[in-house]
């Protein structure tokens, strides 16, 4: 459901996703430019990149708050594109590029007034009607974002050879033996003849017969185990310091952080 853009309601966004006309996310709400003799938002400062440590602008020119943040009435790609703006005011120049960027009719642009042909605008997360000279900066830091990638740390090779070794079996062999066994008879016999007589009988022995067989005698894989391990990385990130010179009536904290 579409609510009013009120400066109460964009500075209840501050943070929010902002999406282009076609649904797509950009980014998300940082800052809203406004002006400062009329006090109404003219452009949306929107976090992009890595981190949102990009910054563009877009119209606030048609563009709708939705359940989750705001819609803008222009497309991904040429918000992104678009004139870079690094400091917290625009100045003439500036905001002519951008006029010209988003093809805006200055005359249907919005509230831009001012006696000396300069319109400078101030930016804050927090809009606040009635504090007409408040100057607001945003302070940035980087921080890690470490992540973890695979890589091969080794290698590990089962190989399988043949050698031929010596091998002594001891086996038992049978053999037949003859011997001669001789009986004592004393009687007569009858019809008997005297002459030669030859018998024979046959002599069996085993022999050792070597043959071959293979038999499996071990299974062998490679298996692998996950050791966890905790490493700390050490690197140098940039964040920016505020301090402030000249007269403060209420410094409100410690702006050196």
């Amino acid at each position: 459901m579409q609510q009013e853009l009120t400066i109460e309601r964009l500075s209840e966004i501050h943070g929010s996703t902002v999406y282009d006309s076609a649904g797509e996310k950009i980014g998300k709400v940082e800052d809203i430019y406004h002006d400062d003799d009329t006090r109404q938002p003219e452009w949306l400062g929107i976090g992009t990149g890595l981190f949102g440590t990009k910054r563009v602008l877009v119209p606030l020119q048609g563009a709708h708050t939705t359940e989750d943040g705001l819609m803008v009435a222009y497309a991904k790609g040429q918000v992104k594109d678009s004139p870079d703006v690094d400091g917290d005011e625009i100045g003439q120049a500036q905001e002519d590029d951008l006029y010209a960027y988003y093809g805006i009719d200055r005359a249907n642009g919005g509230s831009y007034t001012g006696s000396t042909g300069t319109t400078d605008y101030d930016t804050r997360g927090d809009v606040d009607v009635d504090r007409t000279d408040d100057r607001t900066v945003t302070r940035s830091e980087e921080e890690l974002a470490v992540g973890k990638r695979e890589r091969e740390i080794g290698r590990a090779r089962l190989h399988k050879w043949v050698e031929t070794v010596p091998v002594d079996t001891d086996v038992q062999l049978r053999e037949e033996r003859v011997r001669v066994e001789r009986q004592p008879i004393d009687e007569p016999v009858s019809g008997a003849q005297i002459g030669e007589e030859t018998i024979e009988t046959t002599v069996r022995g085993e022999e050792a017969v070597v043959d071959k067989r293979a038999v499996a005698r071990e299974r062998i894989s490679l298996e692998k185990d996950v050791d966890t391990r905790q490493e700390t990385v050490s690197d140098e990130v940039r964040k920016e310091r505020v301090e402030i010179d000249g007269d403060a009536d209420d410094l409100r904290g410690d702006v050196r952080r």
